[in-house]
């Protein structure tokens, strides 16, 4: 039980500081070493850690991740970062532009893949209009993340909440919808009311001071309307029927993978391996751990000192404090198997969406969104500090926090 204690809690420290301390072991590599080393010391046989993943999850979420990077290789994300910063409007106005894009995608598709595939560009197109990238990046980053918890296809952690509690598409857009929804003009107005003053390219602040227009992005309509009937597809299927949605997932994957204009290898290109890896290890190093009982008895500790995890609003805030220790996916993957539902389960998917949600903007490492957005918008020279994302993150988290635990007490009323 001691060693696998240790190799729990190690893999669980690489998650939160992103890598083992002392070695170059990322989170994904973490993950996979802890389930192989779990297999190794006996904490769980081969079997019951192939059993231990749900395949469920990570065919839907690979799934998804097929049915958007297809935008990416279409030119789609690309050609609409390209359209809407170009718009002949006022800074605070196209800043709410990307707000309601990035907010309005994610919920759509993987919000992590819109990110990856937009971000170069608006850091592009923001410094030709002699703009300071810094509040469209941050805004467009904080939409995603916040829009994304309104639907259950809009990030990963939703993904596993919804498969493994059993939601429907319906059911968990009715109750986390309308708070997604309504984080987007909280995240414009604080975002525009803390860099009023200075929309423009600052002097000496480590941003460059004049970048090239970037060459027109070419769009591949015929490729763009094949990837939007697909997910228009996905999106009624999942409301309108009761077939399985990993096969829905994995069947619209498939319809696009077979294509005489674009490579499968394209398109795989721009699937997050990692993240996949990273979430069948956890699954195995949590199946470990759950067999001790340790965690069993820790949470009969937490019901008798008065936290429950049954209760939306407990879990609302727990996820939320976990999800900035150790990732929103880990989280997620932590909290899941032990809860108990029932007729409860939409209430509780939803106050783990927006918990996790709702509080990964509060540091640059509370998701992948934000580490996505800091570390491109380095490589393009423009450097966002560890202060300057919490400058606007913290504000922003606690006023979309608060506004979902009032709806949450609402409903669960």
């Amino acid at each position: 039980m001691a060693l696998t204690l240790l190799i729990f809690l190690l893999v669980y420290v690489a998650m939160g500081f992103g890598k083992l301390p002392g070695f170059k072991v990322d989170r994904t590599g973490a993950a996979v070493v802890g389930a192989l080393a779990m297999m190794v010391a006996g904490s769980i046989s081969s079997k019951a850690a192939w059993d231990s993943i749900d395949y469920a999850s990570v065919g839907m979420l690979f799934g998804l991740m097929v049915v958007s990077s297809a935008f990416v290789v279409s030119g789609f994300y690309g050609w609409t970062a390209a359209r809407v910063a170009l718009l002949p409007v006022s800074a605070p106005a196209l800043l709410a532009v990307l707000v309601g894009v990035g907010g309005g995608l994610s919920a759509l598709l993987t919000n992590d893949v819109v990110v990856v595939a937009m971000t170069p560009l608006l850091v592009s197109l923001t410094l030709a209009r002699g703009l300071n990238p810094v509040p469209f990046l941050l805004a467009f980053c904080f939409a995603a993340n916040t829009g994304s918890a309104g639907t259950l296809i809009g990030s990963p952690q939703n993904m596993i909440a919804a498969q493994q509690l059993g939601l429907s598409f319906n059911g968990f857009l009715s109750i986390a919808g309308l708070p997604a929804l309504a984080s987007l003009p909280l995240v414009w107005g604080i975002v525009a009311l803390i860099y009023r003053g200075r929309w423009t390219l600052p002097q000496g602040a480590g941003v460059p001071s004049a970048d090239p227009a970037p060459a027109p992005v070419k769009l591949d309509r015929v490729e763009t309307a094949k990837a939007g009937l697909v997910t228009v597809f996905v999106v009624a299927a999942f409301i309108f029927s009761d077939w399985p949605r990993e096969l829905i997932a994995l069947g619209a994957a498939g319809v696009l993978l077979i294509n005489r204009q674009i490579a499968s290898r394209d398109l795989l290109a721009h699937i997050d391996g990692d993240l996949l890896l990273l979430i069948m290890g956890l699954f195995v190093v949590n199946a470990a751990m759950a067999a001790t009982g340790l965690p069993q008895e820790l949470l009969s500790g937490m019901r008798a000192m008065g936290l429950n995890l049954d209760d939306p609003l407990s879990l609302y805030l727990v996820g939320g404090a976990l999800s900035n220790i150790v990732g929103n996916n880990p989280a997620v993957m932590l909290l899941i198997p032990f809860l108990t539902p029932g007729a409860d389960a939409e209430a509780l998917g939803a106050a783990l969406a927006l918990g996790t949600g709702f509080s990964s903007n509060l540091i640059v490492f509370g998701s992948l969104a934000g580490i996505i957005v800091v570390e491109q918008a380095a490589a393009c020279g423009v450097r966002i500090s560890f202060g300057e994302f919490a400058r606007a993150g913290v504000p922003v988290t606690l006023a979309c926090m608060a506004m979902a635990a009032g709806w949450i007490l609402l409903i669960a009323a």
